[in-house]
């Protein structure tokens, strides 16, 4: 178009050892729980071990997660190649979205032109400036009132974009499930794991079009940004389900 230890101390007392010399009785007195080795610490040693368990406590454990990432809401109004670029008045994008997704900020916009997105359906597009590989983009297709099986869909999908038939061709692993959503709206997620990229895909069927949400990153890039990546793989939705 954005995830996450300390050990507690343990203290090992043990009871004292009986002398070898045989002492009188009264020079000792048993105790009745075993000594601590607390009681033998200095205050100020104390003070000082309680002030590193504080500190140790308090330290927010280390996060492999791009906490310091922020989102932006696109709304996208899946508009046919003949009305692409036309007049839109005063009406509002929000007003007449058909779906959603999240962007990362600082991502770019790349123009769609009549031309690609009456080939491929193209309908948004955006990447990441400093690694223009590392990009989401939305496709919609008119006229499918439900989804086909899934890899029914995931071939269709292929038909008009070379570069998901060479993933898939060329693929390590290919996972895919069907999830719904809180109002049951059925999504497709595929994930493919390729020899030099990484791809997740969501689709779905609404108002008689079918959406395809797309993310897509060299594997190195994803190794390193997959939880951003999945983050916006997952904020897609279609109109009715937020």
């Amino acid at each position: 178009m954005a995830s996450i230890f300390s050990p507690s101390p343990i203290l090992f007392s043990s009871s004292p050892k009986a002398s070898s010399t045989p002492k009188p009785q009264f020079f000792f007195q048993i105790p009745t729980k075993p000594f601590s080795t607390a009681i033998t610490v200095k205050p100020t040693v104390t003070a000082a071990v309680a002030a590193a368990a504080a500190l140790i406590l308090s330290t927010t454990p280390p996060s492999f997660a791009d906490t310091s990432t922020s989102y932006l809401v696109y709304y996208g109004t899946a508009a046919s190649a003949a009305n692409y670029g036309g007049y839109g008045g005063n009406s509002s994008k929000k007003d007449s979205a058909e779906y959603v997704y999240e962007v990362p900020d600082g991502w770019k916009e790349r123009l769609v032109s009549k031309v690609v997105k009456g080939t491929n359906g193209t309908d948004s597009e955006f990447y990441n400036p400093k690694k223009k590989s590392e990009r989401e983009y939305l496709t919609f297709l008119a006229g499918f009132r439900q989804l086909a099986p899934m890899d029914v869909i995931l071939n269709n999908l292929a038909l008009s974009d070379v570069e998901l038939q060479d993933a898939i061709s060329s693929a390590n692993s290919i996972r895919s499930e069907e999830r719904k959503d809180d109002k049951g709206q059925v999504y497709y997620v595929y994930e493919i794991d390729g020899v030099g990229s990484h791809r997740l895909i969501s689709v779905t069927c609404a108002m008689n079009k079918l959406y395809a949400h797309f993310v897509n990153a060299p594997t190195p890039d994803w190794n390193r940004d997959q939880e951003t990546l999945k983050h916006i793989h997952e904020s897609f939705r279609t109109v009715g389900s937020f």
